[in-house]
């Protein structure tokens, strides 16, 4: 069998280990990604929520201003 020449296995291995660390970083920033996205989405659904509570206020408004008489003509249930 041949030598390995001094030197040469160290630094196949660091450069193994430099890759490991790379791979390691990228996972970190792809997770960072990820958990921004997720949190994104909790805003829009954050927004999507206060909008729907928006809409249920202005119709109990207009309820309110319409009086309970043409609401029960028009059959719809309290909220």
């Amino acid at each position: 069998t041949t030598a390995i020449p001094r030197g040469k296995v160290p630094e196949r291995e660091r450069e193994r280990e430099r890759e490991r660390e790379r791979e390691r970083e990228r996972d970190k920033a792809r997770e960072r990604v990820r958990e921004r996205e997720r949190e994104r989405e909790r805003e829009r659904e954050r927004e999507r929520e206060r909008e729907r509570e928006r809409e249920r206020i202005k119709i109990n408004e207009g309820y309110a201003a319409e009086g309970m008489s043409e609401r029960k003509e028009e059959g719809e249930e309290k909220f």
